[in-house]
């Protein structure tokens, strides 16, 4: 499979499943690697499992949207590690690569034969994710990962909602998909050092700490002042007014970040700018409720239409709440080429969504991201062109 973009030429062997670790080589696969991805013989990801919804034509197997998701741009062959003609199978798929990508447990792939050690014999110059639950030491490194486990465990869902009695999940799995970046990020680091040094390197991370490292704010919030955070609803904790605000039909979001913002708002909503009790930022966060009632009042005449387009007049940050039908038809999304279009094997034409990233020649400004992708596999629907591919790989000189 020729494949282009910045990895181009990069090989990643993924045995990961579920969501994090298959995040992690989407991306991977989005930049132009070759990924291989590695599944249990006749069930392959539980992902494909994962639903409804399913589609697909009556009487075929069924596709799971949520596979669908996490997989583009990979190969899929099955291989059951168990077996000794597998298990040599994917020891040559690692002397062959460049990056190797696990989600297992801690000292799961050690009890199949495929330890630290073992990849570094088969392969110096191997780079290695390994993503978890929780960290692979401490006293909760044997615990399973699950995003929902690990939004509450890592705190988020104690800063979102809309009081401390009411924690909230975040609407996406969240903790996988932070760790899949991270981890994806940690890889190209260690890709980089590699050219330096000539060697591989372990790469670790887990949900746990994708979410913690992501507590921004709210973590020094705690850390340096001493101050736990709460849900607090639609409003920011340390910024007014920053957040959802009711009008006429609806509802709007509006992000008066600084006095001069907060001024040019007095003037659309006819408010006094200059009311001690508003003065300041940290006075209007300590008056927010009064605030909120203040602006909603104000804005209560108007349409949400009207609100926005008075709004961008004022060059002050507001926007809607689009439902992801709106998004996903939205001009701006298709600009930035976030929805794809791929032939599947079994669905036909489907649109996903995107890579996130769009790169440019530095001179030209051209832009160079890749524009072809391939859609998710079919369980083991390319073990003879992998085959293919080690065969040419061990024949290179």
């Amino acid at each position: 499979m020729s494949r282009t973009g910045p990895l181009a030429g990069t090989t990643v062997v993924d045995l990961t499943r579920a969501l994090a670790g298959p995040q992690a080589t989407m991306l991977l696969g989005d930049l132009g690697a070759y990924v291989i991805k590695v599944e249990q013989p006749g069930r392959g990801d539980e992902t494909r499992g994962w639903g409804p919804p399913f589609v697909g034509a009556e009487g075929e197997r069924p596709e799971s949207t949520y596979f669908l998701s996490a997989n583009r741009n990979k190969q899929s062959i099955a291989l059951d590690l168990k077996q000794p003609a597998d298990a040599e199978l994917l020891r040559r798929l690692i002397a062959a690569g460049d990056v190797l990508v696990e989600n297992f447990r801690p000292g799961v792939l050690d009890r199949l034969g495929f330890s630290v050690a073992e990849l570094h014999a088969l392969n110096p110059r191997l780079v290695v994710l390994s993503i978890t639950g929780f960290g692979h030491d401490g006293p909760d490194a044997g615990r399973a990962g699950y995003d929902q486990i690990a939004q509450g465990e890592a705190g988020l869902m104690s800063i979102t909602g809309s009081a401390a009695d009411d924690p909230q999940k975040v609407g996406a799995p969240i903790a996988d998909l932070l760790a899949g970046i991270f981890g994806a990020q940690g890889v190209l680091a260690a890709l980089l050092e590699r050219e330096r040094t000539g060697r591989g390197r372990v790469v670790r991370t887990s949900l746990l700490a994708a979410v913690v490292a992501v507590h921004g704010f709210q973590g020094t919030r705690w850390t340096v002042a001493g101050e736990l955070g709460t849900g607090v609803g639609n409003h920011h904790p340390a910024i007014a007014p920053y957040g959802l605000f009711r009008c006429g039909d609806g509802a709007v979001q509006i992000a008066a970040g600084n006095d001069q913002l907060w001024a040019r708002l007095c003037d659309v909503l006819g408010l006094d700018p200059t009311a001690a009790e508003f003065a300041t930022n940290a006075d209007r966060v300590a008056r927010q409720p009064d605030l909120i009632r203040i602006i909603e009042d104000a804005l209560r005449p108007r349409t949400s239409v009207e609100v926005l387009a008075a709004l961008r007049k004022a060059e002050i940050p507001a926007g809607e709440v689009k439902s992801l039908d709106a998004v996903y038809s939205s001009p701006q999304t298709r600009s930035q080429r976030l929805l794809v279009d791929v032939d599947h094997r079994a669905l036909g034409r489907i649109v996903l969504p995107g890579n996130p990233l769009r790169f440019f020649e530095l001179d030209t400004g051209a832009e160079t991201t890749p524009r072809d992708h391939d859609a998710p596999p079919l369980l083991d629907g390319d073990r003879a062109a992998v085959q293919a591919w080690l065969d040419r790989s061990e024949d290179a000189p």
